[in-house]
């Protein structure tokens, strides 16, 4: 996987402390994949150009765990005026300059983007936004940072850059932030919610953090109450489906961040616990595990005005809340699958079966989600036309009857066809 380069050896003053750039070569099959055509266009224009190019951030860091990324960012010394003389005069197209202020170019080589940026320092923060000024100097873009495991840079030869014991971070599964923890938390609030993100990424043990760390995010919780709703949930959705759920969520609140963040702040972190117990296993939506925090719908309500969720997240919790008692009263009943699957057909919404899954999932019943993954919607063999055809010709004689011609349907085990339901139907 790896052959040493050169043995780390100091650099210079950081700005936090004196810290030995560290590097290694990595030769993986998930590394090489990486070099297509376009790839291969992009390193061969910028070595022309006499500009430095690497892999930068998640996808060091996945490259390093042994896993393939998703997503590939770069970080350049080219300047963006720079890029962009470049790839215009390759002929290259760019795409979305919403991040050139940032230094963010995206050129599109053989039908895919690559997203390169050019190192920088930010020179102005205000806890959400930063102005930033241009360097060649890959460690000072590595200090700023937020975690030391997203501060390696990946030469495109495999040579690592970690400036700041990424690497060693990883391997022993720890989350810390680069240099001083309050510090890089008052550039940026999110970075809260990114430790927490990331811990339960990275870390093997629930509880394995830093004192001084933890008494960072208390002293500076109250800054997550500027950063915007929909950021909040983009990390906060990723941290739901990560290792360790309950217990960052129970940290959050004992932390007490939970009202900053559209969380009630009197959240039922016992029942949390519970569900998340009941469902890790199954793959469990962001918002069921969510769910269980909340008492009563107002609290969906107010959780959306903050994080501003889609239409869909929203519904979730608010039908969990509201069945996640009613329906499991019926489990007794000897075919215990079948007020599960009622419920399903009398919704008639898309969505109908996917929320009860959830709720199963909420509830711990795991044999009942398993009947009920393998079930298919069986389909209502009467229509209104049909009656029309027997005489029946009131909208609300209609409606009536086939509701009654369901409700024998269902007792039926949804087995009887059209002409058996059709004989109850008096002409």
């Amino acid at each position: 996987m790896w052959s040493r380069i050169f043995s780390p050896r100091v650099i210079g003053r950081t700005g936090f402390y004196w810290r030995s750039l560290f590097t290694m070569q990595l030769k993986t099959r998930e590394f090489q994949s990486l070099f297509n055509e376009g790839l291969n266009k992009l390193a061969e224009l910028f070595e022309k150009h006499h500009h430095e190019l690497r892999i930068a951030g998640g996808a060091v860091r996945d490259l390093l765990s042994g896993k393939q990324p998703e997503d590939v960012d770069f970080a350049t010394t080219a300047t963006p005026e720079e890029m962009k003389r470049m790839f215009q005069s390759a002929g290259i197209r760019m795409i979305n300059n919403k991040g050139e202020k940032h230094g963010t170019i995206t050129a599109r080589l053989h039908n895919e983007n690559f997203e390169v940026t050019t190192l920088r320092v930010d020179v102005q923060t205000d806890g959400r936004h930063a102005e930033v000024e241009f360097t060649t100097d890959w460690q000072k873009d590595a200090e700023r940072r937020d975690l030391t495991i997203n501060s390696m840079f990946l030469g495109l030869d495999g040579t690592l850059y970690d400036h700041f014991k990424g690497y060693e971070d990883l391997q022993n599964h720890k989350v810390r932030f680069v240099g001083n923890a309050e510090q890089r938390i008052q550039e940026d609030y999110l970075r809260i919610l990114r430790y927490f993100r990331f811990y339960g990424k990275v870390a093997l043990e629930p509880d394995d953090h830093e004192s001084e760390t933890l008494d960072a995010i208390r002293k500076n919780g109250h800054g997550l109450a500027a950063i915007s709703g929909e950021r909040i949930w983009v990390e906060l959705k990723k941290m739901l489906v990560g290792n360790h759920t309950a217990h960052l969520l129970e940290l959050m609140y004992s932390l007490e961040l939970a009202q900053y963040i559209g969380l009630p702040p009197d959240g039922n972190v016992e029942e949390m616990k519970r569900v998340w117990h009941n469902a890790k296993d199954h793959s469990p939506k962001p918002m069921t595990i969510l769910a269980a925090l909340f008492h009563c719908p107002e609290e969906v309500e107010k959780m959306d005005i903050r994080l501003k969720v889609s239409k869909e997240e929203k519904n979730l919790p608010l039908f969990l809340v509201k069945y996640r008692r009613e329906l499991r009263k019926n489990l007794d009943e000897p075919d215990s699958l079948k007020p599960f699957t009622d419920f399903i057909i009398d919704s008639r919404e898309l969505d109908s079966q996917s929320k009860v899954c959830e709720l199963l999932k909420y509830q711990g019943e795991e044999k009942l989600l398993t009947e009920l993954c393998r079930w298919t919607i069986p389909r209502f063999p009467v229509s209104g036309h049909d009656l029309r055809r027997m005489g029946v010709t009131s909208g609300k004689e209609i409606g009536a009857t086939l509701q009654k011609l369901r409700d024998i349907w269902k007792k039926s085990r949804y087995e009887m066809d059209k002409d058996e339901l059709l004989s109850y139907v008096k002409p």
